[in-house]
């Protein structure tokens, strides 16, 4: 591969909108294992947010991509690769920015912090409540009736 074409390459595989269009790859290898990465993206996405038991997976799943993402774009930059091999590479990191963009975009993975913060606020349009009910201002002074 000639070092222009390389370069063409690792630019397209940076560009802003490279995932647009992109699909997720059925399979692919990481660190020397097969994983099912359209069907578990898929898995994981139909659910609103990501069960307690299964953040871990998924964190672990993001990072894996991450490595091996990182890895395709090394053996771009530094292999003797023909071109044939380098757009197969640009491809496969394209497929996985995708579906590294899908796991990123999950809901709230933490529903125990979520249910905390529904509860407080909650408390405070009671209180508010409460304190126009009883005639008071904030903070201040009850106000006496006529």
């Amino acid at each position: 591969m000639q070092e222009y074409e390389r370069k063409q390459l690792l630019e397209r595989v940076e560009r802003e909108g490279a995932t647009v269009g992109a699909d997720i790859p059925e399979t692919i290898t990481v660190q020397g294992e097969e994983i099912d990465l359209r069907m578990f993206v898929f898995e994981i996405k139909r659910r609103e947010t990501v069960p307690p038991g299964e953040r871990d997976r998924v964190e672990r799943a993001k990072k894996n991509l991450r490595r091996e993402r990182n890895d395709r774009i090394e053996r771009i930059e530094e292999d003797e690769i023909s071109r044939e091999k380098g757009e197969e590479l640009a491809g496969s990191i394209i497929g996985i920015d995708r579906a590294l963009n899908a796991l990123e975009s999950l809901g709230p993975t933490d529903l125990e912090r979520e249910q905390q913060a529904q509860q407080a606020a909650d408390r405070k349009r009671w209180m508010s409540f409460l304190q126009k009910a009883l005639g008071r201002d904030d903070d201040g002074p009850t106000r006496r009736g006529r």
